[in-house]
């Protein structure tokens, strides 16, 4: 158990979750009456305290849904991450540590009654799909925001969870990457791609996950 504080009407805590032989940092906030938890799996070069994450996480927390903003590589990882890059394309081992933190939380007492969604951006989002195929229907719903569903490999036609993939205007690497895998996986599950452009991208991103994950 972690150390409790508030976060508007959200009851926040610092946790350490248990993946294998390591500890993962991260900040679990429920709001009082929430109806699900969203994990966020950050992408390459990011972490829990980015403030877009942060954006992201305090509008759902405000729709009522709560939050677990952890990172997937432990600090000692990061380090060495920083110079070799490997470890944040090690799909595998990021979508095992998504499970893992998925896992706990079901043992938590104050969420594991609770829905669970991904929101994964960069590689996260291949780690969340990755994640979610692996897990089953217990994963209400996954949003991916600027991610690599590609990395997914043979995993995406396993999702069966609702799937949004939102993508700016101008990505259009991101779009090509996306093209014949979205098709296909779109005709086996509920998936939508959601473009935003410009200033629009960060007023849009404001309502669409929250919108989409509860």
């Amino acid at each position: 158990m972690g150390h409790a504080g508030h976060t508007g009407t959200a009851r926040s805590r610092t946790e350490q979750i248990p993946s294998g032989q390591i500890m993962l940092e991260g900040e679990l906030s429920v709001p009082v009456d929430a109806t699900g938890v969203v994990l966020f799996a950050h992408g390459s070069g990011s972490s829990r305290h980015s403030p877009r994450n942060q954006f992201v996480a305090r509008t759902i927390r405000e729709a009522g849904v709560g939050t677990l903003l952890f990172d997937l590589l432990t600090q000692a990882e990061e380090s060495v991450d920083t110079s070799t890059r490997h470890l944040r394309f090690d799909i595998e081992l990021l979508a095992g540590r998504l499970v893992d933190a998925t896992n706990w939380i079901k043992r938590e007492p104050d969420s594991r009654h609770l829905r669970v969604g991904y929101f994964g951006s960069s590689t996260g989002g291949g780690a969340a799909l990755v994640a979610a195929a692996s897990v089953g229907e217990e994963i209400g719903a996954v949003v991916s925001r600027g991610g690599r569903p590609d990395l997914a490999g043979d995993a995406l036609p396993k999702v069966r969870s609702p799937t949004l993939l939102i993508v700016g205007g101008l990505d259009y690497p991101g779009r090509s990457l996306r093209s014949s895998q979205f098709q296909s996986y779109a005709a086996s599950v509920e998936a939508n791609e959601a473009r935003l452009q410009g200033r629009t991208r960060i007023r849009g991103m404001k309502c669409l996950p929250s919108g989409w994950l509860i």
